[in-house]
């Protein structure tokens, strides 16, 4: 048996054997859903060439400064991304993880530094997500007001000539301008309150779980923003029973000590994972 079969035995044998599934997610897994992963300036810019034409960064515009000095600017990007995740079809390979999660017996969790909602949106438990960077779907105010997070149901119109948003959302409170409840770059005025409640419940799974066989799949989570990365390979190293799968087309490498390595795209790694046929 070659290398590579004798690994994929491995890793199929990994996850039968799993009594919980930890499943932790970057951005891209959404491409084969026709996401954008904005791997670097060259591919953010690509994905918005209105915003490469002022020079600005991902890091640069994922900044809650734009809501002061350019509200219709930040909303006609929070905005366009708010219109594409809504319209977005989770691909197959959400399916597949579910169908392992309920083999388990509903014994899983979702560590996701996407916002999304795609998981929630392919019908995972939302109480067993746990969104790192928080979600889109969701607003606060940006002047902190009140402590309130509410669901996003309002629509955002962008003219994409002119990368300008229409009208946005306002404060349901006092009526300031209302901002997605992301953690962005240089944010002193996120309110965690919604992520601290999911962390709660994922720390939770992780006690009850810490001395059982789990598999945690890794997918599409690169090393720009490693947080992903680095909870698995955590959990990997401290909990005895523990193995990582990690699918990645470019940023594969693992250390052995970690698990194991699948060298493709999410829906593709996932199948061959599973050993699920197309």
């Amino acid at each position: 048996m070659s290398k590579a079969l004798k690994q994929i035995e491995q890793i199929k044998q990994t996850i039968k054997m799993a009594e919980a599934v930890l499943i932790t997610a970057g951005a891209g897994i959404g491409v084969d859903s026709g996401l954008p992963d904005f791997r670097g300036n060259e591919g953010f810019w690509k994905a918005y060439p209105l915003i490469a034409k002022r020079n600005l960064s991902f890091s640069e515009m994922a900044n809650p400064a734009w809501f002061d000095k350019n509200p219709s600017l930040a909303w006609a990007f929070y905005g366009h991304r708010l219109n594409l995740y809504r319209k977005t079809v989770p691909h197959d390979g959400f399916a597949m993880l579910l169908d392992l999660a309920k083999e388990k017996g509903e014994n899983y969790f979702i560590f996701t530094s996407n916002v999304d909602g795609q998981f929630q949106k392919a019908g995972f438990d939302k109480d067993k997500i746990y969104e790192v960077h928080e979600s889109i779907h969701h607003l606060q105010c940006t002047q902190n007001c009140t402590e309130d997070i509410w669901e996003n149901t309002e629509e955002v119109d962008v003219d994409m000539e002119l990368f300008e948003a229409l009208h946005y959302p306002k404060c349901k409170h006092c009526a300031a301008i209302a901002r997605p409840n992301i953690l962005m770059f240089g944010d002193w005025s996120w309110n965690h309150k919604r992520s601290s409640q999911q962390e709660y419940r994922y720390l939770a799974w992780r006690k009850i779980n810490r001395n059982k066989n789990i598999a945690i799949i890794e997918i599409g989570a690169g090393t720009a923003i490693p947080t992903v990365r680095q909870e698995g390979q955590h959990l990997a190293a401290q909990y005895p029973n523990s193995t990582l799968i990690r699918i990645n087309p470019r940023e594969y490498q693992i250390e052995k000590r970690f698990g194991f390595s699948i060298p493709l795209g999410g829906l593709d790694g996932i199948r061959e994972a599973l050993n699920k046929s197309k």
